[in-house]
């Protein structure tokens, strides 16, 4: 489903004040995993933000987005802080794992594993 431009420009802002929220204390939302949001879509009444973050080490994810439930009213209170004056309602946060790049990982392995003959030349027959 394609998103209207406000909900796009919104989604902009939500990703880079998550970001700032998230760059204060990393430690205390992610423990020692790397995490980065890769995209905010907005729902159209923008009353929910879908947060799409990636985590390095792959391992570790299921424990990162267990912590971030719980602390979930915490980060939507520090977003409310920063967007409060701009908006009617802070969104709701719904964070979601995108593994774009594992799955991308997985293709180049596929692709590095394949034993492709190589071609034979048709200029002998000539």
């Amino acid at each position: 489903m394609t998103q209207s431009k406000r909900q796009v420009k919104y989604g902009r802002q939500i990703q880079k004040d998550l970001g700032q929220i998230f760059q204060k204390d990393p430690r205390h939302f992610f423990g020692n995993s790397l995490v980065t949001i890769t995209g905010v879509e907005m729902s159209p009444d923008l009353s929910l933000a879908r947060v799409y973050l990636s985590v390095f080490p792959i391992k570790d994810a299921e424990e990162v987005f267990f912590n971030l439930d719980e602390k979930k009213s915490e980060v939507r209170r520090n977003l409310g802080r920063l967007i409060g004056k701009q908006v009617r309602i802070v969104p709701e946060l719904a964070f979601f794992h995108d593994d774009t790049e594992e799955k991308a990982s997985k293709m180049d392995q596929l692709i590095d594993n394949l034993n492709i003959p190589p071609a034979e030349d048709n200029d002998e027959e000539e």
